[in-house]
C-alpha cells in the first residue's frame, strides 16, 4: 500500500469512527512503517459506564472508570518505534507509547486513572513507569506497582497526554536471595539499595508469603554478595520461612521510599534527562584499559589542581625506592614552606611536634589518606634530592606521560599556580596507579600510627565519602580543593570483570557536589563500558 493510500485509510477510519454514534468504534493503522497508531472514539453512554482502552494487543491499558471523562472524546495512542532518548541512568525494558485526550475539556485532571503497560525485558531492578515532561526535558516517575510475573506495571497518572515507558532502575535490585540477622528483634530489614526508614514489602518467592519491613540498617555487602537482595530481621524472617532455611528467593516491593541528598534511589525527581548534567568547570571519563574518552566538558582547560598534586609527588617519592619502615626526623621547618601560600589555621596538617620520630610509611598514609600538606615537604626533604629538584622531576615525570598542560610550583597542591587539566590528569591517574602503594593509600578510610620517641598515637581519617558505604568498587580516590580551585576530585572504580574507568572533575562548586557528580560520572563510564 502507498503512503498516500494509507494517510487516506487512516482518515476514513478516523470519519467513521466519529459518525458511529452509541458505539465504541476502534480503527488501527500503521501510518509510517516506524511507528503505529490507533484511535478509538469514547462516547457519552461509554464514558458513563466506564471503559478499558486496550491497544497494541493490550501492550497499553488506560483504565477510564466511571466518571474519569466528563464528554465524548476520542483517544489516540501511538506505539512509537523510532529512536528516543532515554535516561542513561535507567533501562528501558518496554517500548515507548503515547496516548491523548483529543477533546482536552474531557479530562479535568483532578480524577487520575491508572495505566498500564506491558514489557518485554526481563530484569531483577525496580521497575516504574515514566512520562516525558517537555516542560523539563525529562522523564519523571509515576506512582507504580509492578506485576512481574504477568510482565506488566501499573501506574497512577493524572494527564490527557503523556508519552510513556517502563524503565528499571539499576540502584535498587528487588528480585534474589534474602538471609535473615539477630539484631533488634522485629520487623526490620537491612538494605543496600533503599535508605533506612523506606517501608518494603518481601515475598517469598516459594511460598507467595510476605512481610512488611522497615530498613534500618546498610547491608548486605553487594560486592560480596552480588545476588542478595536484602537481609531479613530472624523476626521477619521467620514470617516468610523456617530460620532453618537460611536463605530464600525473594521478591521486594517498595511501599515507600525514603529520599536521599534530595534524590530517591539516586534520581532527581524533578526528572532524569538523557545527558550528564555536571556544574563542574571540567570533568572526564576515561576507560583506563583503552584509553578512550567517554565523556568530557571542558577536559583540555587548564586549571588549579589543589591537593590532586599530591598523587604525583608521592609517586616520584616512591620511584626512589625508599625503605618505608624508615625513622624519620620530623622538622617543623618543613611546613613552613606550606605557610608561603596559606595562613597555619587554613593548612590540613599531620600534627607533629618538632623532633617527633616517624616512619616513611606514617608520612606517606598521612599525605594521602588525609592529605597532609606537612608530610609531603617532609617527605620531599628526605627524598635524597633538594626540593627544586624533587618539584623538577615532578614536572619531567608527567611531561612523560604526555600531561603537557600540567605544571608544578610545589608539591602540594597549596598555590593555585599547580594546574593541569581534567584530560591531563585522568593521563596522570593511569600512570600514577600502576604502583600498588598508592592503590592502597588513596582508598584506605583511616590510618592509624604512633610516633616512634614520645609513643603518641595519632589516627587519620580519610574525608572522602565515596569511600563511605558506596557501592561502587572505588580502586582509587583523591580530593583537593583551593579558594582559586574550589573543590576537585579524582576516582577511579572498576566493574566485576575488573575494567576501570578514571572520573575527574575540576572546579565543582561546593563538597557534596563534587561527590555527587563523581559518582555519576563514574556510573555513566561504567555502564559505557559494560555494552562496548
Amino acid at each position: 500500500m502507498s503512503r498516500r493510500s494509507q494517510i487516506i485509510l487512516f482518515f476514513l477510519s478516523f470519519t467513521l469512527a466519529l459518525a458511529v454514534g452509541g458505539f465504541v468504534y476502534a480503527a488501527e493503522t500503521e501510518v509510517q512503517p516506524a511507528n503505529r497508531f490507533y484511535f478509538i472514539n469514547l462516547d457519552q453512554s461509554t464514558i458513563a459506564k466506564g471503559y478499558t482502552v486496550s491497544a497494541f494487543d493490550q501492550a497499553i491499558k488506560l483504565f477510564l472508570a466511571p466518571g474519569r471523562l466528563s464528554q465524548p472524546t476520542g483517544l489516540d495512542a501511538v506505539e512509537i518505534n523510532e529512536t528516543v532518548d532515554s535516561p542513561w541512568q535507567l533501562e528501558r525494558i518496554s517500548k515507548v507509547y503515547q496516548f491523548e485526550f483529543r477533546n482536552k475539556a474531557a479530562y479535568d485532571r483532578t480524577k487520575p486513572f491508572y495505566l498500564e503497560l506491558a514489557y518485554d525485558k526481563s530484569s531483577d531492578y525496580y521497575k516504574q513507569i515514566f512520562y516525558y515532561d517537555k516542560n523539563y526535558t525529562a522523564w519523571r516517575p509515576l506512582p507504580t506497582v509492578d506485576y512481574p510475573a504477568k510482565s506488566f506495571a501499573r501506574a497512577s497518572i493524572h494527564l490527557p497526554f503523556a508519552r510513556v515507558a517502563v524503565f528499571a532502575n539499576p540502584e535498587a535490585l528487588v528480585r534474589g536471595q534474602a538471609s535473615w540477622y539477630a539484631h533488634k528483634g522485629g520487623l526490620f530489614a537491612a538494605s543496600p539499595d533503599f535508605p533506612q526508614g523506606s517501608k518494603l514489602r518481601v515475598y517469598n518467592l516459594a511460598n507467595n508469603k510476605f512481610v512488611d519491613v522497615i530498613v534500618n540498617d546498610f547491608g548486605p555487602n553487594r560486592q560480596l554478595h552480588p545476588n542478595r537482595v536484602i537481609d531479613l530481621d530472624k523476626q521477619a524472617f521467620k514470617k516468610l520461612a523456617s530460620l532453618a532455611a537460611g536463605m530464600i528467593k525473594v521478591r521486594v516491593e517498595p511501599l515507600k521510599i525514603v529520599s536521599k541528598n534530595n534524590k530517591i534511589l539516586g534520581l532527581d525527581q524533578s526528572g532524569v534527562k538523557s545527558e550528564l548534567q555536571i556544574s563542574a568547570k571540567a570533568a572526564v571519563v576515561m576507560d583506563e584499559q583503552t584509553g578512550k574518552i567517554l565523556w568530557q566538558k571542558n577536559a583540555t582547560s587548564t586549571l588549579p589542581l589543589a591537593s590532586l598534586t599530591k598523587l604525583v609527588a608521592m609517586k616520584v617519592f616512591l620511584d626512589t625506592r625508599p625503605t618505608l619502615s624508615r625513622p624519620v626526623v620530623y622538622s617543623v621547618q618543613d611546613e613552613e614552606h606550606n605557610y608561603e601560600y596559606v595562613n597555619k589555621w587554613e593548612s590540613a596538617r599531620l600534627k607533629l611536634e618538632d623532633g617527633d620520630m616517624v616512619t616513611v610509611e606514617n608520612l606517606f598514609y598521612a599525605a594521602l589518606v588525609g592529605s597532609a600538606n606537612n608530610a609531603i615537604e617532609t617527605l620531599a626533604r628526605v627524598s635524597g634530592s633538594d626540593r627544586a629538584d624533587f618539584i623538577l622531576k615532578m614536572n619531567q615525570t608527567v611531561a612523560g606521560w604526555g600531561a603537557s598542560s600540567t605544571h608544578f610550583i610545589e608539591p602540594t597542591g597549596l598555590s593555585p599556580e599547580n594546574v593541569s587539566s581534567a584530560f591531563d590528569y585522568a593521563i596522570i591517574t593511569k600512570e600514577v596507579y600502576t604502583n600498588p602503594i598508592i592503590q592502597k593509600a588513596s582508598v584506605m578510610p583511616r590510618y592509624k600510627f604512633t610516633t616512634i620517641n614520645t609513643k603518641k598515637a595519632h589516627t587519620i581519617n580519610n574525608t572522602d565519602k565515596l569511600l563511605q558505604a558506596n557501592r561502587l568498587n572505588i580502586t582509587g580516590s583523591k580530593t583537593g580543593y583551593l579558594d582559586e580551585a574550589q573543590y576537585c576530585l579524582m576516582a577511579r572504580a572498576k566493574n566485576n570483570s575488573g575494567r576501570q574507568v578514571i572520573v575527574v572533575t575540576m572546579g565543582a562548586p561546593n563538597r557534596q557536589e563534587s561527590f555527587n557528580q563523581t559518582e555519576q560520572l563514574l556510573k555513566y563510564g561504567l555502564k559505557m563500558i559494560k555494552y562496548d
